[in-house]
This record gives C-alpha cells, sequence and structure tokens, in this order.
C-alpha cells in the first residue's frame, strides 16, 4: 500500500506516537498548528469519513482517544477536533484522521 499513515503504522516511516492500541494509532503531526497538534489514526485502511458509514464504533473509538488525549495534554481550557474530508474539506491524506488541537485559543470560523 502506498498509504503514508499506513507505512507510519507499520513502523517503515518513523513517527511520534503518543498512543496506540488494536484499533487507533496517534501521533504528533510533522506540521503542528497549534502547540499540541495530534492524529489519531486507525489501523485499518478507511479512505475518508465517506467510507466510515459502517464503522460507527471505530469512529467514536477515534474520538475518544481524542478526548483522552486532550486530558493527558493538558487541554483543559479547550481544544479542537477536525475530521477534514474530500480535497474541499482540506484533507490531505487518503486515510481517515483526526486532528486534536490545543494548547492556544482556536478562532472562528477556521478556513
Amino acid at each position: 500500500m502506498d498509504c503514508i499513515f499506513c507505512k507510519i503504522i507499520s513502523g517503515a516511516i518513523p513517527s511520534k506516537p503518543v498512543y496506540q492500541d488494536d484499533r487507533a494509532f496517534a501521533f504528533a503531526d510533522i506540521s503542528p498548528q497549534a502547540p499540541t497538534h495530534l492524529l489519531i489514526v486507525p489501523r485499518e485502511h478507511i479512505k475518508s469519513l465517506d467510507e466510515a458509514n459502517d464503522k460507527q464504533e471505530l469512529v467514536g473509538h477515534l474520538m475518544s482517544v481524542a478526548a483522552d488525549l486532550a486530558r493527558k495534554n493538558g487541554l483543559a481550557k479547550g481544544y479542537r477536533v477536525v475530521v477534514n474530508t474530500g480535497g474541499h474539506g482540506g484533507q490531505t491524506v487518503d486515510h481517515l484522521h483526526v486532528h486534536l488541537l490545543g494548547g492556544r485559543a482556536m478562532t472562528w470560523p477556521p478556513g
């Protein structure tokens, strides 16, 4: 597979892992947009949220991991969880992933 996130999960590409279990893998974003910017990805290759219709439990697990990582990273003042989908949605890697951003005030609208 030519997916960069699949290669990160397998260890073929180095990363800074912050969490892993049998369903999810989380690591620091290499181009952080906030003091804390982590990516939470399913181990299973799913192209985008559009292809996760029958994966509600897995998507819920990714969100729970994001909340747990927010607590562990001291983001009690607040944080943002983002799932970009498709080119117009800002998705640049075709593997479902959740961005956890925090450590500074977030503005709105984001884009």
